[in-house]
């Protein structure tokens, strides 16, 4: 027989027989040719093959087991070494190989394997993953994820990412952090959280008693505004978008609502009657919200001395989630300490190697002018200059200016590039993005006038326009963005 008679004929009926019926048990759910990624993408096109599990065994919602099927007339052993790649992918501690006529088990986690008679049973499995009981476990469990009609389904590691989260709100942990690379959805992730605790009645007091109030900070407008369309999918009064003008137009800051929105600075705002600084954070009780996901959290918040750890503080008794693309590093290692260990981490390499993020080259450019030391005879247009000092690339439009360093640049880069393809800039400074606008604009083969657009702090609400023309598929008008800081991180920009 080949593989798939083998299954029909051999596998399925063991696994009915050994409790895997998803029509005699309604926990039960057998997730056939499981597709655990696309294919990484090519650089030349196209993808590589797709992993997909021949079985993906789940019960109560949780998924337990794979299996790899091989044809009857293969050993049982040409499918251990893919049971254990996809296991270890799908953080499944129970894989097995079968032909049909044996079934190899492996456990992960105690590296013990071998032939065994039948399949763990569904209770069997469930009681070796969860030997202690949780209630709290078992409803996040049974409660479903938000597909929106089968239009948005998780990916695999985000899938992870929300069970990790789960699992360590269930176990009452109070500081819990997901490592995910930039593009992997977190904010996908961090909406799946609030709507299992919004559905499961979740709150602090573990009672289920209420909805749990849930704060959602970034330390970006574009940011928060991003994650607040993102969660549309729950009541629109349930939603609430903090600003300043809102506050100052009611006099105090809102509280009918179960998912809140802010960034950093909104909160650290507000003053008194006397036009003292006087946070609008404080006016909340320290109690009042049950989780809070801090969005991006290496950047300062964490840090003892960042101007936001106050807030965190102030809020310590909400269970606290923080979301960052940034692995361990010196400069972050205050981030680590507050949060702890990551429950779960999925690295821009996994990413890329499960197609789920597209392979890229860094091409460097080097002219004649990347270090400068200043001369006698050399012009100073504007400003002081500081003889002596050799000036670096981290100084060139911070310090100093050489504009025709940056319209050779420029000239180099459009030469490179594919004009007609969406791109991005990063400037030093929201200066330097106004002039490298300028000079893309001036070098363009484009007729139109906004090809190239600044998008910054300074732009404002035009700023918004362009970038929401950008972000749009159908539009090829503007082509070229530039920034300093504002899209660096977080701005959905897809395709």
């Amino acid at each position: 027989m080949n593989e798939s008679e083998t299954r029909a004929e051999l596998i399925d009926p063991k696994l009915k027989e050994n409790g895997w019926d998803g029509k005699a048990n309604l926990d039960v759910k057998i997730h056939r040719e499981y597709i655990i990624s696309a294919g990484k993408i090519k650089a030349s096109g196209g993808r590589n093959k797709p992993v997909i599990a021949d079985y993906v065994l789940s019960y109560k919602g949780k998924k337990l087991a794979v299996v790899e099927a091989k044809a009857d007339e293969l050993e049982v052993g040409e499918g251990v070494a893919q049971a254990k790649d996809y296991a270890l992918k799908l953080q499944i501690d129970d894989t097995y190989a079968a032909n049909g006529r044996e079934i190899y088990h492996i456990n992960i986690e105690s590296a013990k394997e071998g032939l065994v008679k039948n399949f763990h049973s569904p209770v069997e499995l469930w009681n070796k993953a969860f030997p202690v009981h949780n209630q709290w476990q078992d409803d996040f469990n049974a409660a479903p994820y938000e597909t929106r009609g089968g239009t948005m389904g998780g990916r695999f590691y985000q899938e992870i990412a929300v069970d990790k989260a789960m699992d360590a709100i269930a176990e009452k942990k109070n500081r819990i952090l997901l490592t995910l690379a930039t593009g992997t959805g977190k904010t996908f992730i961090a909406f799946q959280i609030a709507w299992k605790l919004f559905h499961t009645r979740w709150n602090l007091k573990y009672d289920g008693k209420r909805r749990p109030r849930i704060l959602f900070l970034a330390d970006r407008n574009i940011l928060a505004d991003q994650a607040y369309n993102a969660f549309s999918a729950f009541p629109e009064d349930a939603l609430v978008r903090i600003s300043p003008k809102e506050i100052r137009k009611k006099g105090s800051v809102p509280t009918n609502g179960s998912i809140f929105f802010t960034i950093f600075q909104t909160f650290m705002s507000g003053t008194d009657k006397e036009g003292n600084p006087l946070p609008y954070f404080g006016e909340y009780p320290a109690d009042y919200f049950d989780l809070i996901i801090i969005d991006e959290c290496h950047r300062g918040g964490a840090n003892d001395e960042g101007n936001w750890r106050g807030i965190m503080e102030y809020f310590s008794p909400a269970v606290q989630i923080g979301l960052t693309a940034t692995p361990r590093r010196k400069e972050n290692a205050d981030t680590y300490k507050y949060f702890g260990n990551p429950v779960y981490i999925y690295s821009l390499k996994e990413g890329i190697n499960d197609g789920y993020l597209t392979p890229f080259k860094v091409k460097k450019i080097t002219t004649s002018l990347d270090e400068y030391t200043y001369q006698p005879d050399d012009n100073v247009v504007e400003g002081e200059i500081e003889e002596g000092k050799t000036y670096t690339e981290t100084d060139f439009n911070k310090i100093i200016e050489i504009k025709a360093r940056e319209e050779k640049r420029v000239k180099i880069f459009m030469d490179l590039i594919d004009q007609n393809e969406k791109t991005l800039v990063f400037c030093a400074t929201q200066d330097h993005a106004a002039a490298i606008r300028d000079l893309i604009n001036q070098y363009k083969k484009s007729k139109e006038p906004n090809y190239c657009v600044r998008v910054t702090a300074n732009d404002g609400e035009l700023g918004e326009q362009y970038l929401r023309e950008f972000q749009d598929n159908e539009k090829s008008i503007p082509t070229i963005l530039t920034t300093s800081q504002k899209l660096s991180t977080g701005v959905d920009a897809r395709n």
